[in-house]
């Protein structure tokens, strides 16, 4: 039985994320640590390639693997009443997971203290003194058994814990290109609202250009249940030919995935050595599907309590507030007391665009959320906070993350 310091069990965003900060989290008087990053193999549960899209000022840790970025952000009513918001000194950035992949693993592949493995973990176990043992298997059956202090899991529960809400986002996009120039390549289309709206939920279109001919145009929900693929593709031609105007295009490639936007509570520790990490440590902005930012300060986060010699238990991706005004908002989309095409779109109009970036990650202060609440439907928003300590959390089927961002 080999031995490491730290296992991390995945390769998505958070594993990677976490390996790299670990790589180079050592000191003269503490050395970085000898880590261990196992990943399946090639096969179904390696998850798909992805596009994580966050905000951000200035240079980045991983600005040399961003594809595009965006100095403004845009949203469309129903009618077609848009509004262009500039967010500097942030832009919107966008990461492509194999261009991620390959950065991070450039990094690995130079620091001698990481390790990595192709193997499928079967059971993670604690040892009589409170260490742990992974238990794996290659792509030939060989068994690889490791024994590590600590150890980060990053794959997808086998089923989302108890919620009092639970919706989809879910969604498919088209990498195209057009034959005349149809996109502005310095504007995103966050949320484009004409589209039809589903009878439970929204829709939107979401836009990101990366040349006056090229684009990611997606097509996404929110609601109880994904859509079949043909309905999906119906929504995208309708979308781009009805609705965009684009002409002729060709698609490149595309894909889509199955986002929780939940108010369980995503449990980071599961036995004395081992913790949750990623989507599966809650590090998803249940009210946006957001991620890709939350898992960079969960990997910052972890590295410095391992620098600093202390028990590395992830903090939790997202405030105690934060999370309780989106069990609220979630509730009141689920109930069809909050028009959510409406709600999203008066939210952009009229919060400071800095503001709102700032309280969709969570660091708005009270004053901020209160005057944010203001420019909300007030009354069903109340209604809905006073029902929620009543409500009982129930058990829901799994679904499978698709986090695009």
């Amino acid at each position: 039985m080999s031995a490491a310091d730290v296992v991390i069990v995945g390769a998505g965003a958070a594993g990677l994320s976490l390996a790299h900060r670990l790589s180079a989290a050592g000191t003269p008087a503490r050395p970085a640590p000898s880590v261990l990053l196992i990943e399946p193999p090639p096969g179904p549960l390696r998850p798909p390639r992805r596009t994580w899209c966050f905000w951000e000022a200035g240079t980045g840790a991983y600005d040399a693997a961003v594809s595009a970025s965006w100095p403004c952000l845009r949203t469309i009513d129903r009618h077609g009443v848009s509004v262009r918001r500039h967010i500097g000194p942030m832009r919107y950035k966008m990461i492509r997971s194999d261009d991620f992949e390959a950065l991070v693993g450039r990094d690995l592949t130079a620091r001698a203290n990481v390790r990595r493995a192709e193997a499928t973990v079967d059971d993670i176990v604690t040892l009589p003194d409170g260490t742990a043992q992974v238990r794996a298997a290659d792509a030939d059956g060989a068994r690889l058994q490791v024994r590590a202090r600590w150890v980060f899991d990053s794959r997808p529960p086998r089923a989302l814990p108890p919620a009092r809400t639970h919706l989809l986002q879910h969604f498919k996009g088209w990498f195209v290109r057009t034959e005349r120039p149809a996109f502005d390549p310095g504007v995103v289309d966050l949320m484009d609202f004409r589209t039809p709206q589903p009878a439970r939920g929204l829709s939107f279109g979401y836009v990101l250009p990366t040349s006056r001919h090229t684009a990611l145009v997606e097509y996404t929900e929110f609601g109880p249940a994904p859509l079949s693929q043909d309905a999906y593709d119906a929504a995208l031609d309708h979308y781009t030919r009805r609705v965009l105007g684009l002409g002729p295009v060709r698609v490149l490639g595309s894909e889509g995935g199955v986002i929780p936007m939940t108010d369980a509570r995503f449990a980071r520790q599961s036995a004395p050595s081992v913790f949750r990490i990623g989507v599966a440590g809650g590090a998803t902005r249940p009210a946006t599907g957001y991620t890709f930012a939350a898992v960079q300060r969960q990997a910052d986060a972890i590295a410095g309590l391992l620098r600093a010699g202390r028990r590395p238990v992830p903090p939790p991706a997202h405030s105690v507030r934060a999370r309780a005004m989106d069990a609220v908002l979630l509730r009141a989309l689920a109930t069809g007391r909050v028009d959510g095409a409406d709600f999203f779109h008066r939210l952009f109009t009229r919060v400071p665009p800095r503001r709102l970036l700032r309280f969709l990650d969570g660091r708005t202060r009270l004053h901020e959320d209160l005057a944010i609440g203001l420019r909300t439907p007030v009354l069903p928003m109340l209604r809905t906070a006073a029902e929620l300590p009543w409500l009982p959390r129930r058990p829901h089927t799994r679904t499978h993350p698709g986090v695009r961002r």
